[in-house]
């Protein structure tokens, strides 16, 4: 089994890195109305007619960007982007109304109907990997394959690892920072903390806690440290919806039952799926990733030694093309496109 994880990284070492392809324009734009008061946006670039592929972003509730269309070669795929309820472009903006994990599984589903696709790629990082997993684990008839990236499994000791005592050892300084904005007392429960100031009528104490959320995920997703990465999430729209849309799920438990993904993983069976995870991803620890392969040992594991979390590192960056440009020759044999 190790000659899986060691052949990648030597196989690697002999050929180029993959880099994203050129940016593109989507070639078509809308909104869909989901449940009150919900409206998504959804775009679709790449090729008319080929692999259709949906592409499910983190957070939840960071929304997505136009690198994310770049991951796939555009003259094979029809790559499809949404921003879940409450992110982006979808209206209205951090709302947590009617906002669930299973409330978006279902507006998947009216997406691939709306645009009269009968299945389709399913690509998913972070929470969109937690999203990705419970749609196939739902809907398998229509999921073509899996490509999953810093898998999040949505367990207590997952959210506990982030928010309460984990990632916190290994970045002490920046710890400091996350705990300045919550007083002394409330600190034995973080995430119950946050979600109190983040739904909360006070705006100032609302958006210094969305900022210091955001700021702390931001620091520790890449291995090296990326500034941008940091001024992204912390830019103060998409901090609050960051915020309040993640402290809303995960004080829910995702809206999940305890160990519900790994309970169903024997549903995955039939899926081809790859995951790509790196090894010093500190804020999905790699057991997540390990521990869905020991129950769903169809698919492939790529260990990235030299990478965290984020999608933008040149590592990942280079398996999720190399993932992607193989899926697509997989899907072309094996069904037909």
């Amino acid at each position: 089994m190790n000659n899986l994880f060691l052949g990648y990284n030597q196989w690697r070492e002999n050929h180029s890195m993959q880099l994203l392809y050129p940016d593109i324009k989507p070639f078509d734009i809308q909104h869909l109305n989901v449940e009150t008061p919900h409206r998504l946006y959804i775009e679709q670039s790449g090729s008319e007619d080929g692999i259709p592929v949906i592409f499910l972003h983190g957070g939840p509730g960071s929304g997505c960007d136009p690198i994310h269309r770049r991951f796939f070669d555009p003259e094979k795929y029809r790559i499809i982007l949404f921003d879940q309820r409450g992110s982006g472009r979808s209206e209205p903006h951090a709302n947590l109304d009617n906002n669930t994990t299973q409330a978006l599984v279902s507006d998947m589903e009216a997406i691939r109907e709306h645009l009269k696709i009968k299945r389709w790629l399913v690509f998913g990082g972070s929470w969109g990997s937690t999203l990705a997993l419970v749609y196939a684990q739902t809907c398998p008839e229509n999921t073509l394959g899996l490509i999953l990236r810093g898998t999040f499994l949505a367990r207590q000791q997952d959210l506990d690892w982030l928010y309460q005592s984990g990632a916190s050892k290994i970045y002490p300084d920046y710890w400091e920072d996350f705990l300045q904005p919550i007083p002394e007392s409330e600190q034995n429960n973080l995430l119950k903390a946050y979600h109190h100031r983040l739904i909360g009528g006070d705006e100032i104490a609302r958006m210094s806690a969305a900022k210091a959320w955001a700021i702390w995920e931001g620091r520790i997703a890449t291995l090296l440290g990326s500034h941008k990465t940091v001024e992204h999430l912390s830019e103060p729209r998409i901090a609050l919806a960051l915020a309040r849309i993640e402290t809303h799920y995960f004080v829910n438990q995702c809206f999940l039952k305890p160990n519900q993904i790994i309970d169903n993983a024997h549903k995955l069976k039939d899926i081809p799926g790859v995951i790509i995870h790196g090894r010093y991803d500190m804020i999905c620890p790699l057991e997540n990733a390990w521990k869905l392969y020991k129950h769903w040992p169809q698919a492939e594991l790529q260990i990235i030694r030299e990478a965290g979390h984020a999608i933008t590192e040149p590592a990942i960056i280079d398996a999720l093309i190399r993932a992607s440009k193989n899926m697509a020759l997989r899907l072309e044999q094996e069904e037909g496109y």
